[in-house]
């Protein structure tokens, strides 16, 4: 009896599958029409992206190199605490210009407002010695894509509807108004973006 119930039962499973998997369809015999229904489905993924310097040349795409922004006062050690411009300020892959550097930056999320922060140091450190933070600033050649000010600094990219799409050039400077020791001073900035 069980065997019997089994079999009847896989019968069934088997013939009901193409059916199950098929489109809709209808038969009509004689006058009238027929009609058969076809639902369309497109998926967008949530996505959020965020690249400075080099980083933004490959959109929605990871590339873990960190770009260098070197201010160099070596061919003009005398202007340093100054005030004057570093002569060569240079980012890694990107030209020099007098005293600052543009890095390109683009941003991308399609969920709602999205939020960028800057985190950093108070200060640049090299050994113990130390230039701080405030000596550095940062500017945008867009305004739909401001440059959060450094130590906690947020912006809000314009966006349209619920999707952010801007890209700017953020350029840095350093004022050069303090005579520190010689040395390399080093410090991260860390940008994070979020979104709803």
């Amino acid at each position: 009896m069980k065997k019997a119930l089994l079999l009847k039962t896989t019968l069934a499973l088997a013939l009901a599958t193409p059916l199950l998997a098929s489109a809709e369809s209808q038969l009509v015999t004689g006058a009238g029409s027929a009609t058969a229904n076809l639902d369309l489905r497109v998926v967008i993924p949530r996505v959020l992206f965020l690249g400075v310097g080099t980083g933004s040349g490959t959109p929605l795409a990871t590339n873990a190199a960190i770009d260098t922004l070197t201010f160099d006062y070596t061919t003009n050690p005398l202007d340093v605490g100054a005030g004057a411009a570093a002569p060569a300020a240079s980012i890694t892959s990107t030209g020099p210009s007098n005293g600052t550097a543009s890095i390109p930056v683009r941003v991308f999320g399609n969920n709602g407002q999205v939020t960028i922060t800057a985190t950093n140091p108070l200060v640049l450190t090299s050994g113990s010695d130390t230039i701080p933070f405030t000596e550095l600033t940062v500017s945008s050649s867009n305004g739909a894509l401001a440059a959060p000010a450094f130590s906690g600094g947020t912006s809000l990219p314009t966006l349209a509807g619920r999707v952010t799409n801007q890209t700017a050039n953020w350029t840095y400077a350093y004022a050069n108004s303090t005579t520190p020791a010689f040395g390399t001073y080093v410090g991260r900035v860390t940008y994070t973006a979020t979104m709803p």
